[in-house]
């Protein structure tokens, strides 16, 4: 470590933006147990679009990320440069360890959400394949479908939500080797390139929505790089045009507006699914950012409020990562009829709430502990990683 290194200090959270974060991260856990009961048919299901959350997670990282890091390669107050090694092992030491997490998680959970309904390939699956799995998923490397042992041809069987942080990875990667230094002007030319592509898989794509990337095949690659794209470039434009928009209960406004985006109900008929495809567009390339300057745009002062924001910016992302191991065995036992729907909900809210203190045991106990020490072997004493 150097002592340059040394004196790079973290800057602040917005702290309603990372509050934001959380409500999503809670929608998807309720939009992956109503998957359990309708197959994946999300014209039948309460909260239609909740994958959408992945596409608002792709735009706060934007943000985020160019808020924490731009002015840290060419730095004016008299801190050194930082470097791409640098800035990679930040990211690592901020993302990587509860993709450990995730994936050990997964893989203690395999057999007893074991149903040949629904996961053909899990009987047939030996302790010493999974193992091998599991140590593939701890590094985040995606797997081909001729590795599934599952039979949903995820890139990662055993924590299917780690899919889009592949993704979060290669916005990273192209953040510190490309897009941090192009001016303005450009990534608002790159920006509206990728919402034109954006918009226009939307409204011909037979799918009728964004739904994908979580297969290692071309069709899914592209979906992902699709969903990329804008969300992240348009994150890191709003923060460099420093675009903020002051709105009273920002927090209230944002988390109501951006819950009701997840649950309107599909649009069109499957005649016309390009209806479906517009508003998904219309979401992801306005209304997104207008709820990310809308959440920037405000300092929170109230105490409830602060800690509300707080407790659910810093379960977001363990809860993301590692509650799917939980909707595996729901899916399971959904499948092979051990409840009633209305038994399900009763279900469905113990599994919500235990997500959530799996999620809060694995910040505190392991996620937390680790990135300190981490920090103190790669970084510098006393410094976190945003």
């Amino acid at each position: 470590m150097s002592q340059q290194d040394a004196r790079i200090q973290p800057k602040q959270h917005f702290e309603i933006l990372d509050g934001l974060r959380g409500v999503a991260a809670m929608i998807v856990v309720i939009f992956h147990m109503c998957e359990a009961w309708n197959g994946g048919d999300h014209a039948r299901q309460i909260v239609n679009h909740g994958y959408l959350a992945v596409d608002f997670f792709f735009i706060l990282s934007g943000f985020v990320v160019a808020y924490a890091y731009d002015d840290r390669w060419h730095p004016t107050n008299g801190q050194p440069r930082m470097t791409v090694w640098d800035f990679f092992k930040r990211r690592l030491i901020r993302l990587q360890p509860m993709v450990v997490m995730g994936t050990v998680l997964g893989a203690l959970l395999f057999y007893p959400g074991a149903s040949a309904k629904v996961f053909p390939l899990i009987a047939g699956t030996s302790v010493s394949r999974l193992l091998l799995i599991a140590l593939i998923g701890c590094t985040l490397i995606p797997i081909p479908v001729s590795m599934d042992i599952r039979g949903w041809q995820e890139m990662h069987p055993l924590d299917s939500a780690a899919w889009s942080l592949i993704f979060e990875y290669i916005a990273n990667i192209g953040y510190a080797l490309g897009l941090r230094k192009v001016s303005n002007r450009v990534l608002l030319v790159l920006t509206a390139l990728s919402a034109a592509l954006l918009t226009h898989y939307l409204v011909t794509t037979p799918r009728g929505d964004i739904t994908g990337g979580w297969t290692l095949n071309a069709i899914e690659l592209k979906i992902g790089f699709v969903r990329l794209f804008y969300p992240f470039m348009a994150g890191m434009l709003l923060q460099r045009l420093h675009k903020r928009i002051r709105v009273r209960n920002a927090f209230l406004w944002c988390s109501l507006l951006l819950v009701l985006t997840f649950v309107l109900p599909r649009f069109g008929t499957p005649a016309t699914l390009w209806k479906n495809g517009l508003y998904e567009a219309l979401v992801v390339i306005l209304v997104y950012p207008v709820i990310v300057a809308m959440g920037a745009g405000e300092q929170i002062t109230g105490r409830a409020i602060t800690r509300l924001c707080r407790f659910s910016g810093a379960v977001s992302y363990p809860l993301y990562i590692t509650h799917y191991a939980l909707i595996y065995i729901y899916t399971a036992w959904v499948a092979d009829g051990k409840f009633t729907p209305a038994q399900g909900v009763a279900w469905g809210a113990a599994l919500f709430f235990t997500a959530i203190a799996i999620a809060y045991a694995c910040l505190k106990l392991y996620d937390e502990p680790v990135r300190r020490w981490l920090n103190r072997r790669f970084l510098v004493t006393g410094t976190t990683t945003p």
